[in-house]
């Protein structure tokens, strides 16, 4: 918690940091700094590098935490994994639809992806600032609904935002994949192998139109979680907690850096009344709490779960505010449904919109709530 909420901290002031140098003399450096080819002379900017290749070891740690919570944690029972994983899912649906609704038949239908996603540092981090003594039950409900999302959105990019496929090279991969699965059945512990393995996934995911960073997903996904012979905690457990303090306090804050560089005129703050504007806005302000709030009112009418101890349906509503903080993975989904295009800073406008209007609403009535 305290991790995640320090973590949250700092995302703010990286966002903020990329905005002011972009919005200073020094915008125009910032912008060709992202955009010059690393190294010079090939098509990958350092842009690319961030968004492609770092960003895998974040999405590396997201596999490892979803696994580790279906076998260890808050989503290995059923019934405790029931009401997270509803109302992660009334959390995605109704954003989507929404944002559906606002751009049916337009070109910029594609981003209905954008206001699915709940960054957890984000929201964790407001979370331990607005409401200190909010409900410990709280703070596990948002964090595992957050992982369950986490692993939505890492679906929906593999599904529906891959490029041309090229099917020898996808295939190579799952052939790697499936080794790597044998490995871990038969509990090799070898870090090589795993990272060799998850680099040459990274390569076949590269060139074979589905985006690289699922390499990192896969390979959290395959590593052994269960004891070595040596004793040692499983290499999943060591490689998640080695590499979650480099995911939070390095790799996000140089994605915020390098995504969160908006400038703010009238002409960009005009555009959030537009399509896409008011859908990423409408997805993640509106239909993320009712999302999450029908879902569970629904599961708990139905008797499909109850709801924890000490928690009420306001705290439910309250948290799906929360939620709907997406800045990171909706930063990310962004850059995929409209790469190259104009509407992207539309859309980076709208979450950072979205996400302070969220966390600053969420937080106030958590606060009050919990007093």
């Amino acid at each position: 918690m305290k991790r995640e909420s320090l973590s949250g901290l700092l995302l703010i002031a990286c966002a903020v940091l990329a905005m002011t140098i972009s919005n200073s003399p020094f915008g125009p450096v910032y912008e060709h700094w992202l955009q010059s080819p690393l190294p010079a002379g090939t098509h990958m900017s350092l842009l690319h590098w961030i968004n492609d290749a770092v960003m895998a070891l974040f999405f590396f740690v997201v596999g490892a935490e979803v696994k580790r919570e279906f076998l260890y944690g808050e989503l290995k029972s059923p019934s405790a994994a029931m009401l997270p994983m509803a109302a992660a899912l009334g959390g995605m649906l109704v954003p989507a639809a929404i944002y559906g609704l606002c751009n049916a038949g337009q070109p910029t239908a594609g981003g209905w992806g954008i206001p699915m996603a709940t960054d957890i540092a984000f929201s964790l981090g407001v979370l331990s600032l607005a409401a200190p003594k909010a409900p410990r039950s709280l703070v596990v409900f948002l964090t595992a609904l957050a992982i369950v999302d986490d692993l939505g959105g890492i679906v929906v990019i593999a599904v529906f935002y891959a490029g041309a496929l090229n099917l020898p090279a996808l295939a190579g991969g799952l052939v790697v994949w499936l080794l790597m699965l044998a490995a871990c059945r038969k509990n090799w512990q070898s870090a090589w192998l795993y990272a060799v393995g998850g680099v040459l996934i990274w390569l076949a995911f590269f060139y074979g139109g589905i985006h690289p960073t699922m390499a990192g997903v896969l390979t959290g996904f395959a590593m052994p979680a269960i004891p070595g012979k040596d004793g040692r905690p499983g290499l999943l457990l060591r490689a998640e907690h080695a590499l979650t303090p480099v995911s939070a306090f390095v790799i996000m804050p140089v994605f915020a850096l390098a995504n969160a560089g908006i400038r703010l005129d009238l002409s960009g703050l005009a555009n959030l009344v537009s399509a896409p504007g008011l859908g990423i806005l409408g997805g993640l302000v509106l239909g993320k709490p009712i999302g999450i709030g029908l879902a569970v009112w629904l599961l708990t009418a139905l008797k499909g779960a109850s709801l924890p101890a000490g928690l009420t349906m306001k705290h439910f509503w309250a948290v799906g505010l929360l939620a709907g903080i997406g800045f990171t993975m909706s930063l990310f989904i962004a850059g995929l449904a409209f790469s190259g295009n104009p509407v992207l800073m539309t859309a980076k406008t709208a979450i950072i919109a979205a996400s302070l209007t969220a966390a600053i609403l969420g937080g106030f009535i958590v606060n009050r709530i919990s007093q």
